[in-house]
């Protein structure tokens, strides 16, 4: 089967959503996004596929879902794979900086590693990318933009304090 796509309105902007088999998940963009892949790659429109997805992103955002349940096709290499399942393992309202994320998927001192591939989530919020900070507490790197990240972090109750002042949302 080929990929489709939609695009669905958030408070975070428009939101395209691909199957790149016709019918999973495998990926969510947001407008401007670092890594985004050049749009003749999403296929046809479709929303069909993607009706409960459009329903569990609109709970999340209403505040009323904080663990996401439909199926993923994420691919990417054996690595990237690793650090996008460490993703998942951050709950909702929680925050882990790259070094402990390195450290959480086996593989301490690859905190630069995994920031490269945190940064290449095809899936992102719920694969949730937004959830990982710098050392020092810090809004560091998030494709979708920090502004986006912030907003996302208080969304969930888990802005870091360092952070809260620089707050403009």
């Amino acid at each position: 089967m080929s990929a489709v796509h939609t695009v669905i309105d958030s408070p975070y902007g428009p939101l395209t959503l691909v199957a790149a088999d016709g019918t999973t998940l495998s990926g969510l963009y947001v407008l401007d996004q670092r890594h985004r892949p050049g749009d003749e790659g999403f296929g046809h429109p479709d929303p069909t596929p993607f009706t409960e997805v459009a329903r569990q992103l609109a709970a999340y955002f209403a505040g009323e879902l904080t663990r996401f349940d439909v199926p993923l096709d994420l691919r990417g290499t054996p690595f990237q794979r690793r650090v996008w399942a460490g993703l998942l393992d951050i709950p909702y309202g929680e925050t882990m900086s790259y070094g402990e994320l390195a450290r959480h998927i086996g593989a301490p001192g690859a905190s630069r590693a995994v920031g490269l591939a945190n940064g290449k989530n095809p899936v992102s919020i719920i694969v949730p990318c937004h959830r990982v900070i710098g050392a020092d507490g810090s809004l560091t790197g998030y494709g979708g933009g920090v502004d986006r990240k912030r907003r996302l972090l208080e969304l969930e109750g888990a802005l870091p304090s360092a952070d809260r002042q620089g707050s403009l949302f």
